[in-house]
């Protein structure tokens, strides 16, 4: 990476679902043209585990990643703001673009039926973030 690889942050209530999948998969899907990372607003005790069995589907372990909050700093620093849920309240105006996407809820928060949410969220990135 150089110094203008772009930063693209993930944010979600807790940090344990929707967020760390969509940092993951762009980590998979983009390869070294981004910097993932993300964050939650009420970071979770641990990553959700259904989430991290549907990534390790793909190879990835996410297992070892912790749940952190949002800071000033991170929304300073990236380049692309993703709220992974519309309307989030942030600590403060990202300096980057943002982007609001919305994904229905798994009817529970298995494997089974995270796997769409997982297959929407990686189209998503495809069409928006690796076609720049």
């Amino acid at each position: 990476m150089t110094e203008n690889t772009p930063t693209v942050l993930f944010i979600c209530q807790h940090n344990a679902g929707r967020s760390q999948l969509g940092a993951a998969l762009l980590e998979h899907l983009g390869g070294d043209r981004f910097l993932a990372s993300s964050a939650g607003l009420s970071p979770a005790d641990e990553v959700n585990p259904a989430v991290a069995a549907t990534v390790a589907e793909w190879g990835m372990d996410i297992t070892d990643r912790v749940p952190r909050a949002v800071t000033t700093d991170d929304l300073a620093q990236a380049d692309v703001v993703v709220l992974m849920k519309p309307g989030l309240d942030l600590p403060s105006t990202p300096r980057g673009e943002v982007l609001e996407w919305a994904f229905p809820n798994p009817e529970s928060w298995d494997a089974e039926a995270v796997r769409p949410l997982r297959e929407a969220v990686a189209e998503k990135i495809r069409s928006t973030l690796l076609v720049r």
